[in-house]
């Protein structure tokens, strides 16, 4: 069992589904993990004005015991959701992994699913309702076999977090994880970089608080609903996520967290970075779950490594001793990060701006606002990280950042450790 599963099943003894009841990492919510009549308004009211695909596409993928890879099936044989919902039980039980129990469910979606009273929750909260192919559905996770069909979302994930680094590790992070932690997550979110993480405590509440305290963008994703935010104590935090990134689940909102969901979320954070970093993780750690399904997808791994003595690293030294990548500081990252397989794109920039930075190094290559301002106070013949550092009114660590990220865009080169010039 990894340690998030073990702290998790700790503390919710009184809701911990029994072995036999938890969904396995195909598998979705059960019913009760819906919203019941007591979670809402009430859907007296009448059916809400919504797109009838979606509608019907809400009630298919939000069915209890109907996962990712069943439903992926499902769409391959049957086409849109609306057919899927009218199809026989005979002809659903021809779909692989569909048997008498799936095929009546979904023959009885709307005995399941009030998709009405999980409409009203997310306009009375400020969640949107993403689905695959459409704006703001993170373009990273279409590439999975299971992609979810649709994704809750507070916040938006924008074409930036396509350059994200996703950041995991144990719950019961020592001091020295939680201060590596927070120096990496810092450094990287300052250079523009995307912090992903699955919003746990221990290492993951330190990644998303490290970039928040840099006005750096966060993306945190659930093993939960919206609705049921798991752990309690970072409410608060999961709010401020979604004013400078975006807080993201699969599930309904209502939907509360167990166990199987946790290793569902992972392959999302895997998916969501260009690499993956497992800063503490012990032997047996969902952390390790993570890097494995990030490995699986072609994404780069990294480890920090810790005291030799230390329980807390023991998997990161296993990871680093089976190939992944030792990392200690974010140069190592964005090293890591290797050629950008798309441009970061700048918001507001007309195509005649866009044309004058771009063409580096043979890529074609948008810089963010803050890489601009950068860039524009360093001149060919050289410029001392001090005058850059006063003349945008930035913190020393930032800039010093931000050049290692122009430099390996080849956008500048270094003549010494304080002077860099443009290329």
């Amino acid at each position: 069992m990894s340690d998030e599963l073990f702290y998790w099943q700790r503390e919710q003894e009184s809701v911990e589904p029994s072995p036999g009841d938890e969904p396995s990492p195909g598998d979705g919510p059960s019913p009760g993990d819906g919203p019941s009549p007591g979670d809402g308004p009430s859907s007296s009211d009448g059916p809400l004005p919504i797109d009838v695909g979606l509608r019907d596409q809400l009630q298919l993928c939000l069915l209890p015991g109907l996962g990712p890879r069943s439903l992926s099936v499902l769409s391959e044989a049957f086409g849109a959701a609306s057919d899927i919902l009218r199809a026989d039980s005979s002809d659903l039980q021809r779909v692989p992994g569909i048997g008498p129990k799936l095929a009546h469910t979904i023959r009885s979606a709307r005995d399941y699913i009030d998709v009405d009273e999980v409409i009203r929750w997310c306009q009375q909260n400020s969640a949107h309702i993403i689905q695959r192919g459409e704006d703001g559905y993170p373009k990273p996770l279409e590439e999975l076999d299971d992609a979810p069909p649709v994704l809750f979302c507070r916040g938006r994930w924008k074409a930036v977090d396509a350059i994200s680094v996703s950041i995991v590790g144990t719950r019961h992070a020592t001091a020295y994880g939680l201060e590596q932690t927070r120096r990496l997550a810092r450094d990287l979110a300052a250079a523009s970089v995307t912090i992903v993480s699955g919003l746990a405590r221990g290492i993951d509440t330190a990644a998303h608080r490290a970039a928040l305290e840099v006005g750096g963008r966060t993306i945190a994703f659930l093993g939960g609903g919206l609705g049921q935010m798991y752990p309690a104590e970072n409410k608060t935090l999961a709010a401020e996520i979604a004013n400078l990134g975006a807080v993201i689940s699969e599930y309904a909102p209502l939907a509360k967290p167990r166990g199987g969901m946790f290793p569902q979320r992972n392959r999302l954070i895997a998916a969501a970075g260009l690499a993956t970093l497992v800063i503490e993780a012990p032997e047996r750690s969902g952390a390790l779950i993570t890097a494995r399904l990030a490995g699986e997808l072609g994404r780069s791994v990294g480890a920090l490594p810790g005291p030799v003595n230390s329980r807390a690293s023991q998997g990161c030294h296993r990871l680093i001793r089976d190939g992944g990548v030792l990392i200690s500081n974010a140069d190592d990252v964005l090293e890591l990060l290797g050629p950008l397989s798309e441009p970061i794109v700048r918001g507001g920039e007309s195509d005649a701006n866009r044309a004058e930075r771009e063409m580096r190094d043979g890529r074609e290559l948008s810089l963010n606002e803050l890489e601009l301002a950068v860039l524009d106070q360093i001149s060919p013949t050289g410029s001392s990280l001090d005058a850059i550092t006063v003349a945008c009114e930035l913190s020393s660590a930032r800039v010093s950042a931000i050049v290692s990220v122009l430099e390996m865009k080849r956008f500048i080169r270094r003549l010494s450790g304080q002077y860099v010039a443009r290329v």
